[in-house]
């Protein structure tokens, strides 16, 4: 069995561009912008480069500050150690920062973790290498190939419209405080931030009481 995650607003709470946007006091117009890539509004791609040119110049220790001040979201931790015990393996793909999945990552012992890398020139933000793009299947559909994982042993947590594709590769699809269209696309609903929530949505799909 095999349990997907968005990062932002799912794994952490809150969005990093937005906070990083707060160090060049920009933060209110790069919301703006991730807002509409989260609600569908604009291709996640031009949104991202956007607020990537709009934050060019902030430095490497701003950055990595950042990422290291967000909270796990409650109850993380707790859900990944539960998944692990049910024989769970975990994947996170997030069209945000590797400097910020890499340490989500280690902190949760995710199994795999897809995002996108800044690029840095003489420490300081010069630009984005897209990995992960509005179709979040792309950059994990190897890896769930190598792992022989069948739609209906897969649970897919997410938040935002540009989530929506990965929902074609999943037998459980949970709305996890989503957007309007991820909820009515869903299987479950969690209007809580508390990731335990899905715990017993996934036992009672997959027979694990």
């Amino acid at each position: 069995m095999l349990a997907i995650f968005d990062t932002e607003g799912v794994l952490i709470d809150g969005e990093f561009l937005p906070e990083l946007a707060k160090v060049v006091g920009k933060e209110e117009k790069i919301w703006e912008i991730t807002k509409k890539g989260i609600s569908g509004e604009i291709e996640w791609e031009k949104g991202l480069i956007e607020r990537i040119n709009e934050l060019k110049g902030v430095s490497y220790d701003d950055c990595k500050r950042v990422s290291d001040d967000m909270p796990i979201m409650q109850g993380a931790k707790e859900t990944f150690d539960e998944l692990r015990k049910l024989g769970f393996k975990t994947l996170t793909v997030s069209g945000g920062p590797d400097i910020l999945i890499d340490r989500i990552k280690d902190e949760l012992q995710i199994d795999y973790a897809f995002s996108n890398k800044l690029i840095f020139n003489e420490e300081k933000l010069q630009g984005v290498d897209i990995i992960v793009g509005s179709d979040k299947t792309i950059p994990i559909k190897d890896t769930i190939e190598m792992m022989k994982k069948q739609k209906e042993d897969i649970v897919i947590t997410v938040d935002g419209a540009n989530d929506i594709k990965l929902f074609d590769l999943a037998g459980l699809r949970i709305s996890f405080n989503g957007t309007e269209l991820i909820n009515e696309k869903s299987d479950s609903i969690v209007n809580k931030k508390d990731l335990r929530e899905i715990i017993p949505i996934i036992k009672e799909k997959f027979n694990l009481n």
